[in-house]
């Protein structure tokens, strides 16, 4: 039973007292502890002991929206407003959303609750400045279909600002999972780590052709190049990330041994001995998966290996809900998720033999949760680059994503495989060579 003790107020407002009622009804049977600070500065504590965080409605719009809209995802929208804060640690906050999304309400509850909700009457200025907000965000997702579809979504989520990522991102501007060999490790090594261990289980050799579909800001060809000395091309759909990646290339002296192209992957043409793709095929759609990988059979050279690591769900078929609705509406447009089950039948069925399968979700977690923490401690500097409603975009989704992957919810898999052929095999018969003397490379 939650119980309500503490209140107080600098300046009483009539819109408080509901709210308090609609607060004791909804958290009547919460076991945890969080405090409501409302507008006019009440604080309400629920539950017992010491809240680990503190929910802020900084105005009575956003409490009213939140009790009279039905779509779950009307608090968020209110937190990258502004409309409400996080105080305290965010990883409580977000557990707040389990609790709330299993509410079982009766008629009679639920018509007191907007009875008492519709009695707080919002400032019209706020009633505005909220529609000017969802307004702008449907424009920013007003995309075509097909290519036109994917360069936009890419747009929308990597062409933020190089300097926004920066901040926060490892110094080669990996975005995607790290490796870590101790929960202890840097980013920066974890990072070096995973560059490594994708070459190895690549197998990589002088004066291959690596082609790495969605390359990012260059990292992965940059250290192929430099570390195994192959010929390695990268492609994006990302302005900026080009750019970045061209930079990088001449910085490093790697202009005769990589290049990066602005371009789809369904456009490429040629061969190549190696392939890989690194957090990109979320980014293809599930009616796509088919050609993506017949296309990613095409462009590899017989006895060669492609090495798909990417995120995937515990469900399959991207069912619509409240963990889809935010990824898609916020962060990423036109990403979807399948079970790790299914992408390997997609291979399989491609032409593909699979040799290794292996399962970095803890990884994941690890990287998310220190992502958050430098985008937290450079929040000031993040916010020359970026709105503070994309910084608070990034960092719940971020946070949010930490804690499915450690629940598994989310899981994230490297694939290594080759065209399928009789008697023949690109890989030793044991993993031995990839866990050998690493001090060279790295």
């Amino acid at each position: 039973m939650a119980t309500i003790y503490g209140s107080h107020s600098v300046v009483r407002n009539p819109g408080t007292g509901p709210a308090r009622q609609i607060l004791q009804r909804l958290f009547r049977n919460f076991d945890g502890c969080v405090c409501i600070c409302l507008w006019d500065g009440t604080e309400v504590h629920l539950g017992r002991g010491c809240p680990e965080f503190s929910l802020v409605f900084r105005s009575p719009k956003a409490f009213r929206d939140m009790v009279l809209s039905r779509h779950p995802l009307q608090l968020v929208e209110s937190y990258f407003q502004g409309l409400v804060d996080i105080d305290g640690d965010l990883y409580s906050a977000l557990r707040l959303r389990h609790y709330l999304g299993s509410l079982q309400l009766s008629l009679a509850d639920k018509a007191m609750l907007a009875a008492k909700a519709l009695s707080i009457k919002p400032d019209r200025t706020e009633s505005d400045g909220s529609r000017r907000w969802a307004r702008s965000l449907r424009q920013r997702l007003g995309f075509e279909d097909g290519k036109e579809l994917n360069r936009d979504a890419i747009a929308f989520h990597y062409d933020v600002s190089n300097d926004f990522y920066a901040l926060w991102l490892d110094e080669q501007m990996v975005y995607s999972c790290a490796y870590y060999e101790d929960a202890g490790q840097s980013l920066e090594q974890a990072q070096c780590n995973k560059l490594d261990h994708i070459c190895r289980k690549l197998r990589l050799k002088p004066g291959e052709r690596l082609l790495d579909i969605g390359c990012g800001w260059g990292a992965l060809v940059c250290w192929a190049a430099e570390h195994y000395g192959v010929e390695a091309h990268g492609i994006t759909l990302s302005r900026n990330q080009y750019e970045h990646a061209q930079y990088t290339i001449r910085r490093c002296g790697l202009e005769r041994k990589v290049t990066v192209e602005l371009t789809d992957y369904r456009d490429l043409r040629g061969e190549y001995d190696k392939l890989t793709s690194v957090g990109m095929f979320e980014h293809v759609g599930l009616k796509n998966l088919p050609m993506y990988f017949a296309v990613a059979r095409r462009l590899l050279k017989p006895g060669g290996l492609f090495l798909n690591h990417g995120i995937t769900s515990d469900e399959g078929g991207w069912k619509k809900n409240v963990a889809t609705e935010f990824i898609n509406r916020y962060v990423f447009p036109d990403g979807q998720t399948e079970t790790v089950g299914t992408v390997q039948r997609f291979m399989e069925d491609a032409g593909f033999e699979i040799h290794d399968v292996e399962a970095l979700r803890h990884h994941y977690a690890l990287t998310l949760r220190e992502w958050v923490r430098r985008l937290e401690r450079r929040r000031e500097a993040a916010l020359e680059h970026v709105p503070e409603s994309v910084y608070r975009i990034w960092r719940l989704y971020m946070a949010a994503s930490a804690m499915q992957f450690e629940a598994g919810n989310t899981g994230v898999y490297q694939i290594l495989a080759s065209r399928r052929a009789p008697l023949v095999s690109p890989v030793p018969l044991t993993r031995r060579d990839l866990y050998g003397d690493r001090a060279a490379a790295v």
